[in-house]
């Protein structure tokens, strides 16, 4: 995708790579892509975000629980994590990781397993606090 090269090309905020390749090793290791998909991800679908041309969205068992008892929040719980696979055609283009921790959320954009933005990058809080409680793609229980 276009936006995103060139995003990548112009930008990077890597604040704390070492957490970030920490972080995606857990995600992997938890085997990420059985996790729960995202309401309204039920399977991969075109993204109107800079995160490529399609993505698919998953959640961990924290994210699982808190819509599953649909009980109403006013944010995520701590220990959320939501990873986003972005696609260009059958090509995995990048994954994007949020993760709830004490502090708030720690973001982090990989493209070829090498992370570009981590830590509080001012692009992913800027775009995403639109979004309820930072998530933009799905809402929180009401």
């Amino acid at each position: 995708m276009c936006f995103v090269a060139l995003l990548v090309a112009c930008a990077s905020d890597d604040q704390a790579p070492q957490e970030a390749r920490s972080l995606l090793a857990q995600v992997r290791s938890d085997n990420y892509r059985t996790w729960k998909r995202a309401p309204g991800y039920e399977q991969r679908r075109p993204a109107a975000s800079p995160h490529s041309d399609a993505v698919d969205i998953f959640v961990n068992d924290v994210v699982a629980k808190a819509l599953a008892d649909a009980k109403p929040l006013s944010e995520w719980p701590e220990g959320s994590v939501i990873v986003k696979d972005g696609w260009d055609g059958s090509d995995l283009e990048l994954v994007a990781i949020m993760q709830k921790r004490a502090d708030g959320w720690f973001w982090a954009e990989y493209f070829d397993d090498e992370s570009k933005f981590s830590g509080k990058p001012g692009i992913c809080i800027d775009c995403h606090a639109k979004g309820a409680d930072s998530v933009r793609a799905f809402p929180l229980p009401k």
